[in-house]
């Protein structure tokens, strides 16, 4: 009997690896659930600065650790920032064609997660098992609007529960298939010139008004932290936000705010004197004026600068996007606040930027200008523009949507960045 069940072993995975190699229709193994660690390319959504390269780096690393661990070849990892010179890999669909060109022809899956997904390798083969790769699949854990949002531009208004979007930290994944169809970014212009929540917009460019794949709910992929015991069963947890040293000083940062005097009384102006600079129209000039106060040095030596606008609840680098698929450039939104290290004022004012128009919006010709410069702009997950939903909000505990920043948490995001970095 040994020897029958191990022949019979042996032929299932012989008539399963042929099925697998040549026969495009079945999948045989695929729907047996046979997927392997080599059929998966994970995507860490990482940036250039120095802490966070770090980290996605140790992420890289564990993956490979657990594939060792269960006997199985070692996957292909990308570093999302390293995956060519483009600055707008970080919006997904310009790096996607590139993907797929590189992976596609040996892999069926693209996994993405961020520096703080956690991964439960076993697990994931196992959800990756019931479907199969000759499809379009789009999958994740989905998030919707409570409410129409102008940071979706108040799409699906009339219903907004009925458009889905995946929750980047607990990971998500696109089928080779769907992402060969992204190829297309080359050859037609972009319908979408700004990127705000990539989140929202990656399923817009997908789903194509409906000529695409939606977002297929994966219960696998989990919001919930990995120590739990009720995520036993999860491809994928979150981590709690690593300690990343000890928090600046608040005398280290600079705090400058961009208002105008009709709004001093309605947004409540201080209760103790400050300094002010007077300009009398602009927004480019009012940050521009900020700036060079900051490095003048006249005021403070800090090493940090923090600019908000009069309704800013302290809040530190949301990355936008403008043109990304066409050699456009990152920026960081003022609304919610942008911080620079006093190196890079100084390497701005130096580096010539300047505007044809002194009302020009000033987060977007400094995010040319850090491009023509080379700096860096760095995300932090825990800050947004605007409210997002509860369900979204519960772990990465935003400063702003939230409204739960402690004096602790608004110095330790400060101090994950060097001074010569943003």
């Amino acid at each position: 009997h040994f020897f029958l069940n191990l022949s019979s072993y042996v032929l299932y995975m012989c008539v399963c690896l042929h099925a697998y190699i040549i026969d495009e229709d079945t999948n045989l193994c695929n729907d047996m659930g046979i997927t392997l660690v080599r059929d998966m390319v994970f995507v860490i959504q990482s940036q250039k600065n120095s802490y966070h390269t770090h980290r996605a780096e140790q992420k890289r690393t564990e993956l490979l650790h657990q594939a060792q661990t269960l006997n199985q070849s070692s996957p292909d990892v990308v570093l999302l920032h390293k995956l060519s010179d483009s600055d707008g890999n970080w919006s997904i669909p310009p790096a996607l064609p590139h993907l797929a060109s590189l992976y596609c022809e040996t892999s069926w899956w693209f996994v993405f997660l961020e520096e703080e997904s956690n991964v439960n390798l076993h697990n994931l083969l196992q959800m990756l098992s019931k479907f199969k790769t000759r499809k379009e699949w789009f999958l994740g854990r989905p998030l919707h609007d409570d409410e129409p949002t102008i940071i979706h531009d108040y799409a699906f208004s009339e219903d907004p529960y009925s458009f889905t979007y995946p929750d980047f930290m607990a990971g998500w994944a696109l089928s080779c298939p769907l992402a060969k169809t992204a190829e297309h970014v080359n050859y037609e212009a972009p319908k979408l010139d700004f990127t705000i929540d990539l989140q929202h917009e990656i399923v817009l460019y997908i789903w194509e008004e409906g000529r695409g794949p939606a977002l297929t709910a994966v219960n696998e992929f989990c919001s919930e932290l990995h120590s739990l015991s009720s995520t036993e069963d999860c491809a994928m947890t979150v981590n709690t936000l690593s300690a990343c040293g000890n928090p600046v000083q608040k005398e280290d940062v600079f705090v400058a705010v961009n208002t105008c005097q009709r709004f001093n009384a309605e947004r409540g102006g201080c209760s103790q004197p400050l300094q002010t600079v007077l300009v009398f129209t602009g927004h480019f000039a009012k940050t521009f004026a900020i700036l060079k106060r900051f490095a003048s040095g006249a005021v403070t030596k800090a090493p940090w600068l923090l600019i908000v606008d009069d309704d800013t609840l302290i809040s530190v680098g949301e990355r936008y996007g403008y043109g990304l698929s066409r050699d456009g450039y990152s920026y960081i939104t003022g609304g919610e606040g942008m911080v620079f290290s006093r190196v890079a004022v100084q390497n701005i004012l130096a580096g010539g930027c300047s505007c044809r128009s002194l009302d020009a919006p000033d987060d977007m010709v400094i995010g040319m200008c850090l491009t023509s410069l080379g700096l860096p702009v760095t995300h932090r997950p825990l800050f947004h523009q605007v409210a997002y939903t509860p369900a979204h909000c519960q772990l990465t505990c935003c400063l702003l949507c939230c409204s739960t920043a402690t004096k602790t948490q608004v110095n330790d995001a400060f101090s994950t960045q060097t001074r010569e970095e943003l």
